[in-house]
């Protein structure tokens, strides 16, 4: 049997629609588009491959919306899409008795208005969290985060010390639980909701890719929490492992910075050797790499014209491959973890492209600790795509500076806990 539905992942109704051949169902659903997928999936319709189709048909200005089934004369169901269902509409073949297949393009030509930004590892300050306090479902989870982390995590935000809250294997899981719990802040404030049922792009920066993840539906909050947590013991293990670190240039733009980087390891062995390792925005890329490697491109900066460089307090060079160890950790993990296509594109930071596929959004969560983080070219292609509004919710205002920094007139918020 071979059903094909036309989907788009936001509230409907249901009503039988004109013209649509009767092999072919049109739905609207009342649930985020991974969790119907999944459901799906794991009923009658197991095989289902997606692809965009155009909003131009004939009736498509004539669907209507409507509460109820409509059942047609040959007894097939049709459900009812809304007069602006083209955004975000996918069409989906569905074979039974294969292996899902969804197309990892899906979200290629996404056009952005209104963005959800996530710090990374770094934003982290004493005293994050206590406006989640205020907030019964944001307060809710950090109660659920102290059962799988096995201790008090709003103590250490909210409290530290600074020194404990900064470690890789504190901070990460610290920054994902207050940012999404920014999320339920923003819910609970007038017009909030709306703000969050607005939003049509979302991305992170490195560990912050984890929390857009999960706010777009690709996994639990719990999964990511679990995640994140290995994530950041892995990452913490490789750094113990070599002796590694990581430096901030500013002043220079990417062309320049790399050819500091290849002056500098004109002095080092290779194990030393540094690489741009974050693409923040000009002016304010991070360099990692052996710790031989980065004290000489530190002496060699200021014949570069760099403004200054800066020693950045991690645990060793991430995003390169002194994080190799890390990786098996993380595709393990990744491998054991349920995960979906995401309600909404998820920028990589590996690519700056979004993915549907769950496999490969698994491939590239592998990857991402030891491949440059790629956000200056995400932060680029959202303007250019044409975003209007973006938020940046969680501790900090490190993502904020940069989008700043790359359009003086961009319309960004903070939304804090």
């Amino acid at each position: 049997m071979l059903c094909e539905l036309r989907c788009i992942a936001t509230l409907c109704a249901i009503k039988p629609v004109p013209n649509f051949p009767s092999s072919s169902v049109v739905l609207y659903p009342a649930v985020p588009f991974s969790r119907t997928l999944s459901a799906m999936a794991s009923a009658v319709l197991p095989a289902i491959s997606l692809q965009k189709i155009s909003g131009n048909g004939p009736d498509s200005s004539n669907i209507f919306a409507s509460s109820r089934l409509g059942i047609s004369g040959n007894g097939n169901r049709r459900l009812l899409l809304p007069k602006n269902f083209q955004k975000g509409r996918v069409f989906m073949s569905v074979a039974v008795g294969s292996p899902a297949v969804v197309d990892d393009a899906l979200f290629k030509d996404y056009k952005p208005n209104v963005a959800f930004l996530f710090p990374g590892q770094g934003a982290q300050a004493v005293g994050m969290g206590k406006e989640a306090q205020n907030v019964p479902a944001a307060a809710e989870l950090f109660q659920r985060a102290n059962d799988i982390l096995g201790f008090d995590l709003l103590d250490i935000c909210t409290n530290g010390p600074k020194e404990k809250l900064d470690s890789t294997v504190i901070s990460q899981p610290a920054i994902y639980v207050t940012s999404l719990a920014a999320v339920e802040v923003l819910r609970s404030r007038e017009g909030g909701q709306q703000i969050i049922d607005s939003v049509d792009v979302t991305c992170g920066l490195s560990l912050g890719e984890y929390t857009a993840l999960a706010f777009a539906g690709a996994f639990s909050f719990e999964d990511g929490l679990k995640l994140v947590k290995l994530r950041g013991e892995a990452m913490q293990e490789a750094a113990d492992a070599a002796r590694s670190a990581m430096a901030s240039v500013i002043g220079l733009d990417a062309e320049k910075v790399q050819q500091l980087c290849d002056a500098a390891n004109e002095e080092v062995e290779e194990k030393e050797k540094v690489q741009i390792a974050n693409f923040l925005c000009t002016g304010n890329y991070a360099v990692s790499g052996g710790v031989k490697g980065i004290e000489a491109l530190e002496a060699r900066a200021k014949s570069f014209k760099a403004r200054m460089t800066v020693r950045l307090a991690v645990a060793g060079a991430f995003h390169t491959r002194f994080m190799d160890p890390a990786v098996s950790r993380l595709e393990a993990a990744l491998s054991a973890t349920k995960i979906v296509s995401p309600r909404i594109p998820v920028i990589s930071n590996v690519d700056a492209e979004p993915h549907a596929d769950p496999e490969n959004i698994k491939n590239i969560l592998a990857r991402q600790v030891t491949s440059p983080v790629q956000w200056e070219t995400t932060v680029r292609a959202l303007l250019s795509r044409g975003l209007k509004k973006s938020y940046e919710l969680g501790p900090g205002k490190v993502i904020a500076g940069i989008v700043k920094r790359m359009d003086k007139g961009a319309d960004l918020e903070n939304i804090t806990a």
